[in-house]
C-alpha cells in the first residue's frame, strides 16, 4: 500500500479497494479456544455498522472523547476504526468520567458508570455473542449492531489534521500522524504486503495498537492478535506460528 493515506479510515478504505477478500484480524482467545478470522470485507462492514451506531443511534460528534475500556480483541480493532472514521477522539484506557461515550467490556462495567453520556457493553463472548442479561445502564452492543447500515457515509468526513487518537498519559495525534506512525513503524518492523504479524500485546497503548491493527494495516499485511497468550504453551505458540504462517512476532 502506498504512503498516501491521510487518515486511518482511509487506510482501511485503500486495502479495501485493494483486495477485499485477505485476511486482515486472525483473534485466538487462549481462555476460551474462541478463533475467529476477519477479512478486509468482513473487517470493514464490522467497521460500518459499528460507525453507524456511533453516527446515529449514540449520536457522537468530531471530536467527542470515546473511551475504550476494552481488551485487545477484534471487536476492540472495529471499534478503533469505527471512531476514526467518525471522527470522535479514541482513548484507549480513557477516563470514562470525561468523555462522551464509552465502551467497556464485562470486567470494566462499574469503571465505565462514571460516564454521564452513552454507555455501550460488550459481551466479548466468542461469536460475538450478547450478554444473557444486558448489564444496567448499558447498551448491549451485539444487540444494537446487527441491524445498522452495511455501508458508513460520515456527516462530516474526518480531516487529517482533526485530533484521532489520545494515548494513556495525554498525548494527543491527529489522523495524519496516526497513520504516518503506522507507516513508519511497518517499515521499521520490515513488514510488506502478506506478511502475518503476531501480537500478544495489550491496546492499551500505541505499541499494542501499532502491532496489533495499524501497522499491519498500514503495510497491507494481517495480523494473527492474541488475548491471554500467557496460557498457551510454547509448544502451542510454535504450532500457531506454523499454521497461521506468522512471519513477525511481537
Amino acid at each position: 500500500m502506498t504512503a498516501t493515506s491521510a487518515t486511518p479510515a482511509q487506510l482501511l478504505s485503500d486495502a479495501l479497494r485493494a483486495d477485499p477478500g485477505r485476511p486482515l484480524v486472525t483473534f485466538y482467545d487462549d481462555a476460551t479456544g474462541e478463533r475467529v478470522e476477519l477479512s478486509v470485507a468482513t473487517f470493514a462492514n464490522w467497521v460500518a455498522k459499528t460507525a453507524n451506531l456511533l453516527q446515529d443511534d449514540l449520536g457522537a460528534q468530531p471530536g467527542d472523547r470515546l473511551a475504550l475500556l476494552l481488551p485487545a480483541h477484534w471487536q476492540t480493532a472495529v471499534w478503533v476504526l469505527a471512531g476514526f472514521s467518525v471522527g470522535v477522539v479514541v482513548e484507549p484506557g480513557g477516563d470514562p468520567a470525561g468523555a462522551d461515550l464509552v465502551v467497556s467490556g464485562p470486567d470494566t462495567l462499574d469503571a465505565a458508570l462514571a460516564c454521564g453520556g452513552e454507555r455501550i457493553a460488550l459481551a466479548l463472548r466468542p461469536l460475538g455473542g450478547r450478554f444473557p442479561q444486558p448489564p444496567a445502564g448499558f447498551a448491549d452492543y451485539a444487540v444494537e449492531v446487527p441491524s445498522q447500515g452495511d455501508r458508513f457515509v460520515p456527516y462530516a468526513p474526518p480531516a487529517p489534521g482533526a485530533p484521532a487518537l489520545r494515548l494513556p498519559g495525554g498525548e494527543l495525534l491527529t489522523g495524519a500522524e496516526v497513520t504516518a506512525r503506522a507507516h513508519a513503524d511497518a517499515a521499521a518492523r520490515g513488514l510488506d504486503r502478506g506478511a502475518r504479524v503476531l501480537s500478544g500485546l495489550p491496546y492499551d497503548g500505541w505499541e499494542g495498537l501499532s502491532a496489533g491493527l495499524l501497522a499491519p494495516l498500514a503495510a497491507d499485511a494481517a495480523v494473527v492478535l492474541c488475548r491471554h497468550l500467557d496460557q498457551l504453551p510454547a509448544e502451542g505458540l510454535e504450532r500457531r506460528k506454523d499454521s497461521e504462517r506468522v512471519t513477525h512476532t511481537v
